[in-house]
């Protein structure tokens, strides 16, 4: 026949819609079309399949062929139609007989000899190839990602011969290795190596057990970075669904995926000259972002006031609805941007404002215009602001290293409030919306009125007050309580250091 169909996948976000590769060979001068908003990287396909079908003993045929890539209104990128495209030229020249070529979906790019190499986004096609009920074939290097998805039917290969052999009947195409070995989470550094800042790492405490932001504000050399890093090594491990998830992201990325990191929970640490397209994501082909790639992981912003006031104030949305929709001209994406906000930052300029040990060299308008840099609403996104103080050198020396509890210890605590949250609401805390809170975070008579004095005395906001109601309900949920008493919001009041620093200044 002189018209053959195959199935492949584009990329849109995180999705991945289906494309009908459509080859047709007719009479004419020889010549080769590919339609159907092809991208250059997809145009320059024909020069690749032409090369890898000689080299791979097939005779390329000498007529007129075009190949429509369906819908033709979805822009097509990248190299993953080369293999669809050459079986489709293989299959419409009989060169090729497969009857149920329909079962199958391909994506792989074509080196000139015929071999096959790894493309992006692969986890997303698996995905959707599975909802399709059809077998995916793709480069060895993509087998093992692929193989990610459960249930689903994948298959790689090492050229474009082995793939024609293994369509055709021969036990050649290699499923995907089993993952017994894949699920190792990556240990973070332990929590009882910092020393001291008790109160430091009861708000680290707090945060993962509710999924709430965190922010440190202290001295250089205090901890907090130490602190920060060990964020990770306390929240509960990932359940399938928030791996798949976070996989996916990043098998669309620039980076890639690297399968050893699919059970370990994402941690991105950007430097605070990153632009807004960095941070929140976008491009002419919209790309997922420092924020999303940090998706049910953490987001870890060190020297928060260094970074752009506008890039800042970009993240505010994401935090509240977890998601990130980026619109073009022609193309919108958008990508799940559920992360957990960490930051650090010096209380002044120079970093010693308040330290005993340090003489601060700054003004109280320079400590304004530097703390000016947060805006007020992104102040109220950020659930628990504790201060790191400096340690003072005796009790520094004195203190031996792996004295306080280990991560492990703090982690059953933490999964155990989490086990209270998700039986309750089934959610985290810091997930719950205001009419939610009034179901699930009560407070007692005492609770209410300390709640009512500080929200006069430090002019919080009503964002505040409902971020200050979760926390409350986090630190019951610590203490396995059912109902939120005035010692509970008591410690969430006081976890509001960097609002009563700036009201403090004024």
């Amino acid at each position: 026949m002189s018209l053959a169909l195959v199935y492949s996948r584009a990329a849109a976000g995180i999705d991945a819609p289906l494309v009908t590769v459509e080859v047709h060979l007719s009479n004419g001068l020889p010549s080769l079309s590919i339609v159907g908003l092809p991208e250059a990287a997809v145009k320059e396909s024909k020069d690749r399949v032409r090369s890898a079908i000689i080299n791979s003993n097939y005779e390329f045929p000498m007529r007129r062929i075009t190949i429509n890539l369906a819908p033709a209104d979805l822009p097509k990128e990248g190299g993953r139609f080369d293999l669809p495209i050459a079986i489709g030229i293989l299959l419409a020249s009989e060169q090729l007989r497969v009857p149920d070529v329909y079962r199958y979906e391909f994506a792989a790019e074509l080196a000139l000899n015929g071999e096959l190499r790894p493309v992006r986004g692969v986890l997303p096609v698996a995905a959707a190839a599975r909802g399709a009920a059809r077998s995916l074939v793709v480069a060895e290097e993509n087998l093992a990602e692929a193989g990610l998805v459960q249930n689903g039917r994948c298959c790689g290969a090492a050229s474009l011969l082995e793939v024609c052999a293994g369509l055709m009947g021969q036990d050649i195409l290699r499923p995907p290795a089993p993952l017994n070995g894949h699920h190792a989470v990556r240990g973070a550094p332990d929590l009882n190596q910092v020393i001291g800042q008790y109160a430091a790492k009861r708000a680290l405490e707090i945060a993962a057990a509710g999924n709430h932001n965190l922010l440190l504000i202290g001295p250089p050399g205090t901890g907090k970075t130490m602190l920060a890093t060990r964020l990770a090594g306390i929240l509960p491990a990932l359940s399938d669904e928030e791996a798949m998830e976070s996989a996916a992201i990043r098998s669309i990325s620039q980076q890639g995926f690297d399968i050893s990191q699919f059970r370990t929970r994402p941690v991105r640490q950007p430097h605070h000259s990153s632009s807004a397209v960095a941070l929140v994501g976008g491009g002419s082909h919209p790309r997922p972002g420092e924020i999303s790639l940090a998706h049910n992981g953490v987001l870890f912003l060190d020297e928060l006031p260094e970074f752009d006031r506008r890039v800042l104030e970009m993240l505010r949305e994401p935090m509240e609805s977890g998601r990130v929709s980026i619109s073009r001209a022609a193309r919108q994406a958008e990508f799940p941007a559920r992360f957990q906000l960490m930051a650090a930052m010096n209380p002044c300029p120079c970093g010693h404002f308040g330290n005993p040990q340090g003489n601060c060299r700054c003004s109280p308008n320079q400590i304004r215009r530097y703390l000016n840099k947060l805006s007020g609403p992104f102040i109220d996104r950020i659930d628990l602001q504790i201060e790191v103080p400096a340690l003072p050198t005796r009790e520094l020396m004195a203190r031996r290293r792996h004295e306080g509890e280990t991560s492990a210890v703090v982690r059953e605590r933490v999964v155990a409030a989490r086990q209270r949250q998700l039986e309750r609401q089934g959610k985290c805390n810091d997930c719950l919306v205001a009419g939610e809170l009034d179901s699930h975070c009560r407070a007692n008579g005492g609770g209410r009125q300390l709640l009512e004095a500080a929200m006069e005395r430090l002019g919080l906001s009503a964002r505040a007050y409902h971020r200050i109601l979760r926390v409350g309900r986090t630190i019951a949920d610590l203490a396995g309580e059912d109902c939120i008493s005035a010692t509970h919001l008591g410690e969430a009041i006081g976890f509001r250091k960097l609002e009563r620093f700036v009201k403090a200044l004024s």
